[in-house]
């Protein structure tokens, strides 16, 4: 059984997830959409204080792009958005496994919620329903709210619960995004070939998320598999033997693991090289809090070392980094976290805060890379002068105005 390093462990897993090396060419749409059936999920939130995550996530990976890309792949159909790890996008080729888990299997407040919906309130969906398909495609921002209520997760008009709980149960899709609100329609319309697709049993269904998470996790440990796609139970080393048997999957030592590890047999080349020492990372970049490399807890802390805990959702007194910190990945390392904030008025990046990882050591080879990535993502925004604000660590916060004045992208003016 091969035996690898930890680092190639590391190494391996971002190469599965596409962030092993820089890009080597310059961002395409079918480069965009590939990078997603790479990955198998991006997941959505709406925070927009840098770029919202699922633009960041293929930026991490892709390097400078228009994000109108991801609108348009999501509204000419090669993509689709549904509950999964959370709201996520996922390629259209598995539309049908996802109806079949999230209509069967899934165990998910939002399906649950939609159920309780659709129990009490059937008649109101239908009246809706019928609206959308005399009228077309709606945006719950077409209703008006009459109840003088609003605000907060929880504070939703009717027909924003009526058309959630009808995404949910796949009756509407999200036909498109317009600034990021969701327009629904009718299935058959966004899908028009819905009702001829195959439908996979439940146990088929199960058995595909298995072997697409450990395809995009590039190695895990058996305990890590279900939390990709979020299926139920956690897994044992006994549930993957059919895999292992077929030579779908392989088995790996992984030191300093008391557990093995699997690796797709679609990553054999790279477990080669892996085994070899040969995987070299070579990227840097800022990642977003959503981002598959750390949204398990455990596994990133396995993996990296690195505990990372999203405070976005923490009142404000409770957190300890910020609202929202990105993590940095530098050349195979999670080294440092980041809370960041485009002022796009002002084309302002600012750094309001910077942890560097216990036991990082900071060179100037990390200096450099890190400097590099924060103008990268600073230009990517709109927002080319960088503004850091933080005073520790004092070395590194020095080094990297220097390295951004050097470059003309050091603002030192105070932020309105």
């Amino acid at each position: 059984m091969t035996t690898l390093s930890l680092e190639q462990a590391r190494h391996l897993h971002l190469h599965a997830q596409g962030l092993l090396l820089p890009p080597v060419r310059a961002a395409t749409p079918l480069a965009l959409r590939n990078c997603i059936r790479r990955m198998r999920l991006l997941q959505i939130d709406t925070i927009h204080v840098v770029a919202r995550s699922p633009y960041l996530v293929l930026f991490s990976r892709l390097g400078d792009y228009p994000v109108r890309w991801l609108d348009d792949a999501l509204a000419k159909g090669h993509l689709f958005e549904t509950w999964a790890h959370e709201a996520c996008f996922a390629p259209s080729e598995e539309l049908a496994l996802h109806r079949s888990y999230n209509r069967t299997q899934r165990q998910h407040w939002g399906l649950a919620r939609a159920r309780r919906e659709d129990a009490a309130l059937r008649a109101h969906l239908d009246r809706l329903l019928a609206h959308i398909a005399t009228q077309g495609p709606v945006k719950s921002a077409d209703f008006t709210r009459t109840d003088g209520g609003g605000g907060g997760w929880w504070g939703w008009k009717d027909e924003k619960r009526w058309l959630e709980a009808l995404f949910a149960s796949g009756e509407l899709m999200v036909a498109r995004r317009d600034n990021f609100q969701r327009v629904y329609d009718l299935a058959q319309r966004v899908a028009p070939g819905l009702d001829a697709l195959p439908q996979p049993s439940p146990g088929a269904v199960h058995d595909a998320f298995i072997e697409q998470a450990i395809a995009a996790l590039g190695v895990t440990q058996a305990r890590w598999v279900h939390d990709y796609f979020r299926i139920k139970p956690r897994l044992k080393d006994a549930d993957l033997a059919p895999l292992l048997d077929s030579g779908r999957v392989l088995q790996v030592a992984v030191e300093g693991w008391d557990r093995p590890g699997y690796v797709h047999a679609d990553h054999r080349r790279a477990l080669s090289s892996a085994d070899r020492g040969l995987l070299l990372a070579s990227h840097t970049s800022l990642l977003s809090p959503f981002d598959p490399v750390v949204w398990d807890r455990e596994r990133a802390s396995v993996l990296f070392g690195f505990d990372y805990r999203i405070e976005c959702y923490t009142p404000e007194e409770r957190r300890v980094h910020g609202y929202f910190v990105l993590p940095v990945l530098d050349r195979g390392r999670l080294v440092s976290r980041l809370d960041a904030k485009a002022h796009r008025a002002d084309g302002i990046f600012e750094v309001k805060a910077l942890f560097v990882e216990a036991g990082v050591r900071v060179d100037d080879g990390m200096v450099e890379a890190l400097a590099g990535a924060i103008q990268r993502c600073a230009a990517w925004h709109g927002t080319p002068q960088v503004c850091i604000t933080p005073a520790r660590p004092r070395r590194l916060c020095s080094a990297l105005r220097k390295h951004t004045s050097a470059a003309g992208h050091w603002n030192p003016v105070p932020i309105r």
